[in-house]
């Protein structure tokens, strides 16, 4: 793959991050033999189960190719959540007249200011998970590129290892881009997007799924001038068409150029290190001109050259293959995280490491079927999901009834400026059983947790109802979601019974 190389100056920051997640001259220690468990990647997934092994009394090997913290805290949630934040900032700022301040003439976006935070506290982060804490939980940790020799061996680098179990926790990465012409002339993916030192004057941003969605109104915000490309008749394809609407509506009003139902057919490089990308919507054909392409469209899973047929490990194009137990074909080996499973989220692959230690090591039967999973995507208003689309409930004939709440009808919206959106909840007609629920709203991502609770817990919506939400709040919409199924459900159906008039 041909992406972009940006420069990476060695600043502070940089500097110290590579002290937390590879200090340099690292020796790997003498290994053990065997080992209780070898974890192989030190993402969320590798972290987390190297972290629970090692606190329960196993003798732990953890096993990183790269960097510690993995996709998560390099290229992925932290980085892009830190400029969100900066660029939600600036947003704050250009309204606040509406909030009844007083602005200056001119508020400078710092661009520079906003992806230098962003690595400071990224570094930060890496503090909580760096090789020096690892060893002192008692984690053998070695660097190196591993490759099974047998079922229950490996090799890192020269080093051979043994194991009584093994987790496979290597990730996942961006598909290579097969538009004609875009290796030639260098795009980005988000493995480089956050070594840019200059904000892009013009980015086009390919697919308009979860992260090419958050990362188009970031730089927006920040001041590109920001073109969004989507093959698709909406974003965010999985999610309810009226989330998708809202979330191209604040995308449009924050003046992201949109393209619905258009592929970028072909890409060339034009004078000065412009690109020319050709979009194709409708049997037309445009050639839009830009600096930087991102190219954000799927991930393929890390398994080149660890020799999993050795292992006895079945793979295919989605990844290592697991049972509902994040068992592989070999019963000596687990997978955990982006390297097996569909929904590619950090909380979903540390979840997934838990269940696979559990059975692994400590003879459980845990299930990741049995996991309720909820999902946010954090644009603005962010937009969040738990449980069953009704589609997929339909899909599987369960009847659902659903209950919505706008978020312009919730006082606290009201009072913060943040109306749009809503709460939908669904339920199991004929009960008050929460399978499903859709939030769109400024707080998404935190109020999505009590409905996941309600349904992992099994709790009713009409229990919900009586529970007392602090006032104001946003999420006192799923109260009023709550309160509207009682409504429904105790709803008189004939004349109230009167006492008789008194007579004369």
């Amino acid at each position: 793959m041909k992406t972009e190389q940006s420069a990476r100056p060695p600043d502070v920051n940089r500097r110290d991050l590579l002290l937390y997640a590879r200090p340099p001259g690292w020796v790997n220690p003498v290994p053990a033999a065997p080992y209780d468990l070898i974890v192989l990647g030190a993402g969320p997934a590798g972290l987390t189960a190297a972290s629970m092994a090692a606190q329960r009394g196993a003798k732990v090997a953890l096993v990183e190719r790269n960097l510690l913290g993995g996709v998560s805290l390099q290229t992925g949630s932290v980085p892009s959540k830190a400029l969100i934040s900066a660029a939600h900032f600036y947003t704050t700022m250009q309204n606040a007249e509406k909030m009844g301040a007083v602005l200056p003439d001119v508020i400078q976006k710092g661009f520079g200011g906003a992806m230098e935070r962003m690595r400071r506290l990224r570094t930060r982060l890496a503090q909580y998970q760096s090789a020096e804490r690892l060893t002192l939980a008692g984690i053998d940790l070695y660097f190196g590129a591993a490759r099974f020799t047998g079922r229950d061996a490996l090799m890192v680098d020269a080093t051979p290892l043994r194991f009584a179990k093994m987790l496979i926790a290597t990730g996942a990465r961006p598909k290579p881009n097969v538009i004609p012409g875009i290796e030639e002339a260098g795009y980005c993916t988000t493995e480089n997007i956050f070594d840019l030192e200059e904000r892009p004057r013009r980015l086009l941003v390919i697919g308009g799924g979860p992260t090419g969605c958050e990362l188009a109104q970031t730089f927006c915000r920040l001041g590109s001038h920001v073109v969004i490309a989507q093959d698709e008749p909406k974003f965010l394809p999985r999610e309810e068409r009226d989330a998708a609407q809202i979330l191209s509506e604040s995308l449009a009003r924050d003046g992201v150029e949109i393209h619905l139902n258009t592929r970028v057919v072909a890409v060339r490089a034009g004078a000065g290190g412009e690109k020319l990308a050709d979009l194709l919507a409708d049997e037309q054909l445009n050639t839009l001109t830009v600096d930087h392409i991102l190219a954000g469209v799927g991930r393929t899973p890390n398994v080149e050259d660890l020799g999993l047929g050795t292992a006895g490990i079945d793979c295919d194009g989605q990844g290592i293959r697991v049972d509902d137990f994040q068992c592989t074909a070999n019963p000596l080996v687990y997978a955990a995280g982006d390297v097996c499973l569909e929904h590619r989220f950090a909380h979903v692959a540390e979840a997934s490491a838990r269940v696979a230690v559990a059975n692994a090591l400590f003879g459980g039967q845990e299930r990741m079927s049995a996991l309720t999973i909820p999902w946010c995507t954090y644009t603005d208003p962010e937009i969040a999901h738990v449980g069953l689309y009704v589609s997929e409930a339909r899909d599987r004939s369960i009847p659902v009834r659903t209950f919505t709440v706008m978020m312009q009808d919730t006082d606290r919206a009201m009072l913060d400026g943040q109306e749009q959106g809503f709460v939908k909840v669904h339920v199991r007609d004929g009960s008050d059983e929460v399978i499903g629920a859709t939030i769109v709203a400024a707080h998404a991502g935190e109020m999505i947790n009590e409905i996941t609770l309600a349904i992992d817990a099994r709790i009713g919506l009409s229990t919900l109802a009586k529970i007392i939400h602090a006032y104001p709040t946003q999420a006192s919409a799923i109260k009023m979601a709550a309160d509207a199924y009682v409504r429904w459900k105790t709803r008189l159906t004939h004349d109230i019974a009167r006492p008789p008039w008194p007579t004369e």
